[in-house]
């Protein structure tokens, strides 16, 4: 994947200079102190993958990130981690919190990767096949794959895509998460943010900002987490 740097403070550019020099899969194309002349280059260069710092002058990186084609992926890296709520509101693919450590470099870019690979970009769009009490068919990668409301442990939206984790596999289709969202039984599934939906069977543990699923780590909208502790956490909590 190519990739461009976009981060007002020029050590912390070096800094994910050097990361991306010791990633494999990664081919740094340009570096900007701003988002206005990263603007610029993208206009006329297709780019894979954009490191982009949150706080800088003029544009900020949240708002940058709302105007990147669809087809780029976006991962923040920030020394502020209350910023990580802001960044999965707009289809960040991950949150770094500098100063950023190589293996989780690399397990961000891990990530972008495996979505680049899985995206199909002959889907049309996409509905839920086939709907039951129990599963449903949704196409993937040319074919209708038949998935259990049961085995799923969440559900990542991704700009104009969805991706349904269970513990097998991951499946990726062209679909709006709203519309995905509106055939899951509500008992089951629940909305804590605009990029995730999750299965509160696989709940492990919640703290004020994240959901915990195995080694995943599901940030909570304020938005939505008045509806989720209130539905799915204070009712179940067991008093003395």
């Amino acid at each position: 994947m190519n990739c461009i740097i976009v981060d007002d403070e020029p050590l912390a550019r070096e800094a994910i200079e050097m990361l991306i020099e010791k990633t494999q899969n990664l081919t740094l194309i340009n570096s900007f102190n701003s988002a206005a002349s990263a603007s610029e280059f993208m206009y006329e260069n297709k780019i894979d993958l954009i490191f982009l710092d949150i706080q800088m002058p003029g544009i900020n990186g949240i708002e940058f990130a709302k105007t990147i084609p669809k087809e780029t992926f976006v991962i923040f890296t920030t020394a502020f981690s209350e910023f990580a709520t802001d960044s999965y509101e707009v289809d960040a693919i991950d949150y770094l919190i500098k100063p950023v450590k190589l293996e989780r470099f690399r397990k961000a870019v891990d990530k972008a990767n495996t979505y680049s690979k899985l995206i199909d970009v002959d889907f049309s769009t996409n509905k839920i096949e086939n709907f039951t009490e129990d599963y449903f068919f949704v196409k993937a990668d040319r074919k209708m794959f038949k998935v259990y409301f049961i085995e799923i442990q969440f559900i990542e939206g991704l700009k104009d895509y969805v991706v349904i984790h269970i513990e097998s596999q991951k499946i990726i289709t062209a679909m709006n998460i709203k519309s995905i969202h509106e055939h899951l039984p509500k008992s089951l599934f629940v909305r804590v943010s605009k990029s995730y939906i999750i299965n509160s069977k696989f709940i492990e543990s919640v703290d004020n900002n994240t959901v915990y699923i195995g080694k995943n780590e599901i940030p909570i909208g304020n938005v939505y987490r008045d509806f989720f502790f209130n539905e799915f956490v204070s009712k179940r909590i067991l008093s003395r």
